[in-house]
């Protein structure tokens, strides 16, 4: 069985519904909280067969209100990338992703938005990404994916929605998972919340069966990317000395 290492930076965005399509397929996950006391963000020598950086909730990259483990994620995104591990990027670790991989993040306020997303490249996600699916955002800033990475999808705005960085890196600016009691759970746990979210949560709650019913082609297609499947050689991530 697979293990993937799983980033969290509130106690209220996690894997969602990805969990289920994950134990389907006996994938394992263990989370990673360095937001409480005695959590810390996983260290150089851990071992695991991929990574995957949540939302954050009012927490972003761009200078505004950073998350206070930024520059060691970028640094631990970065080793991923240079080993080709298997990684998946959702909201603040899209953010992340993008800096690792040499673009970076734009500041933005903290919004929550329910959407959709439409597929850009025909053979997204090995042709798995819908034409259009739903896109729920909880998010402060935005990612500025790197100009040799590939866009799968945009928004409303025709901002990208969906990046690919290499063979097997997954970048998604909203969380394909997402539940409705995720966003009520974000909106108590800070003080610090979007404007008016009463609209967008009815919204969401109304898109629940085709965010579900999405995720179905999504997620084969993002384990066929990313080879989570694949039997594989686990090797200790590792820090490269510095010069």
């Amino acid at each position: 069985m697979n293990l993937l290492n799983v980033i969290q930076h509130t106690s209220a965005d996690y894997l969602g519904l990805f969990e289920d399509h994950l134990e389907g397929r006996r994938i394992r996950f263990r989370y990673f909280r360095p937001f409480t006391e005695r959590g810390a963000v996983p260290q150089a020598g851990d071992v695991c067969d991929g990574l995957v950086l949540l939302g954050g909730g009012p927490w972003g990259s761009a200078g505004g209100r950073n998350v206070p483990t930024l520059e060691a994620e970028i640094g631990l995104a970065r080793m991923a990338l240079d080993q080709g591990q298997p990684l998946i990027g959702i909201g603040l670790g899209a953010q992340i992703l993008a800096i690792a991989a040499g673009g970076g993040s734009s500041p933005a306020p903290l919004g929550f938005e329910v959407g959709y997303a439409t597929r850009v490249e025909a053979q997204a996600l090995n042709g798995f990404m819908p034409e259009r699916f739903p896109l729920v955002s909880y998010m402060r800033d935005r990612p500025d994916p790197p100009p040799d990475c590939t866009v799968l999808a945009v928004d409303e705005h025709d901002r990208p929605a969906v990046f690919q960085v290499g063979g097997n890196a997954l970048g998604f600016c909203g969380h394909p998972g997402f539940k409705p009691a995720m966003a009520e759970d974000l909106i108590m746990e800070f003080e610090e919340g979007p404007e008016n979210p009463v609209p967008q949560l009815e919204k969401l709650r109304l898109m629940v069966r085709e965010i579900e019913d999405a995720l179905v082609p999504i997620m084969t297609g993002i384990i066929q990317i990313t080879g989570l499947m694949q039997i594989r050689r686990r090797i200790p991530i590792k820090l490269k000395a510095e010069p």
